[in-house]
């Protein structure tokens, strides 16, 4: 039997959102990884509170995202297909489990100021596992005053640093997807990045752009609607602490995520500052209003001062008006060359991102094959 020959591919950017759409290439849609290449400012592993924002996330899928119909179906594909990768990574990396890969499930409390948008609880209910509804009396114990609506259910959570190598690092075992890093200037120049691996193409060449914050700037993209949502939150030790809690008013969001692994890291949040590109400094008046909302909304943390502080980071959401763009271009009549963005996603990355990924890789593929779902 002749093996139908595939596009090449190149994906540009290393952050969840470019790992996402190369796990849906090899894994649901069967593109051989030797025939694609990502090339990135940073790749997983790297650090950088500017340029790479995946491994400053907090890290769970959590009721962040807006009520649209599109980011609604992007969650719930998400929180529904993120059990199959789970067990993808984990039969790679034998021996292992979500705490080590940076990816488990935990207990999850979100409550809100005002009531939250009935499409998104209904959405949010026909999937969430262990859903419910808070009554009024449990509400009227939440401290610093009662809120009007929350919800508890089993969520994922993310590790994000650790996730990131470890999804790439069983990318590049399991199927030789190549991992370059290269600043471009210009989205034309991804075509010169490919996997020295690949045998043979079919001459299409597909480049899937997924620069996050950098699509604002790189020729050929220039989208002036991306900008930078700042957050700054506080890292701390707290091994007695294995669940979320969230809080959204009208202009505040407070957050406790905790991360899986042995470290028993709990990331403290946080702030939503949009247009504040400030992701060098952090501030001392904020890390003690984040120490004392956290603390305020789950007492068993302990008292602000007693809180055993690993870190205080500070990082840049890649936010755009008008929502995640997910747009295929054809640059010729034959379909040769074509470029398909997903970027957008602001500080829900980590929850949609696989479904935004599947979305960007049907757009890409779209005629050529069907997908393992």
């Amino acid at each position: 039997m002749v093996k139908k020959v595939q596009p090449e591919v190149t994906i540009v950017g290393a952050g969840i959102s470019g790992l996402y759409v190369s796990y849906c290439l090899t894994e649901l849609y069967g593109i051989a990884g030797d025939n694609i290449c990502v090339v990135g400012d940073y790749l997983p592993g790297d650090s950088s509170a500017n340029g790479y924002t995946s491994p400053w996330a907090g890290g769970n899928f959590s009721c962040i995202s807006p009520s649209d119909e599109n980011t609604l179906w992007y969650d719930k594909f998400t929180y529904q297909n993120l059990g199959a990768l789970s067990k993808a990574l984990l039969a790679h990396f034998k021996g292992k489990d979500g705490e080590w890969l940076g990816l488990a499930r935990r207990p999850s409390s979100e409550y809100w100021d005002y009531d939250p948008p009935k499409t998104k609880i209904d959405s949010l209910r026909s999937y969430l596992e262990n859903f419910r509804v808070y009554s009024k009396d449990e509400l009227a114990k939440i401290k610093p005053s009662p809120p009007a609506f929350g919800i508890t259910f089993k969520t994922w959570n993310f590790n994000c640093p650790v996730f990131l190598v470890n999804l790439a690092t069983f990318l590049k075992e399991k199927h030789n997807v190549s991992f370059v890093k290269a600043k471009l200037t210009h989205i034309a120049q991804a075509k010169s990045y490919t996997n020295d691996k690949c045998s043979g193409s079919n001459d299409k060449h597909i480049i899937i752009n997924c620069s996050g914050l950098g699509a604002k700037h790189i020729g050929g993209v220039a989208d002036h609607n991306m900008y930078p949502t700042r957050g700054q939150v506080v890292v701390a030790a707290a091994p007695h602490v294995a669940e979320n809690c969230l809080r959204w008013g009208k202009d505040y969001a407070t957050y406790i995520i905790p991360r899986p692994g042995p470290l028993h890291e709990l990331v403290l949040g946080g702030f939503l500052q949009v247009d504040n590109w400030n992701a060098q400094d952090t501030s001392k008046e904020e890390t003690d209003d984040i120490l004392q909302r956290t603390t305020t909304l789950l007492p068993k943390i302990g008292k602000p001062e007693s809180v055993a502080v690993l870190k205080v980071a500070a990082g840049l959401r890649p936010s755009r008006h008008g929502g995640p763009r997910v747009e295929r271009e054809d640059f010729d009549d034959d379909g040769h060359l074509v470029v398909v963005h997903n970027y957008g996603a602001s500080g829900y990355g980590y929850q949609s991102g696989l479904g935004l990924a599947f979305k960007a890789v049907s757009l890409a593929l779209k005629g050529d094959r069907s997908s393992k779902l």
